[in-house]
């Protein structure tokens, strides 16, 4: 597993030059978002795709 400075320098290299310290943080926000899904995900456990339609098909046709 890389470190925080590689991981942030990795981020740099694919970043544009031309692009502005808010999209440097707007990107590590992202990072940083979906790492703590995956780990949620790996903690709590993740719902079938069959699941989340049943779900969200009580929500619509209320």
């Amino acid at each position: 597993m890389s470190t925080a400075k590689e991981e942030v320098k990795s981020l740099l290299d694919r970043l544009p030059d031309e692009c502005m310290l808010e999209d440097v943080q707007y990107h590590l926000y992202v990072v940083e978002k979906i790492r703590r899904g995956i780990d949620r995900a790996d903690v709590e456990g993740t719902m079938s795709q069959a699941d989340v339609e049943r779900k969200f098909s009580r929500w619509t046709t209320e």
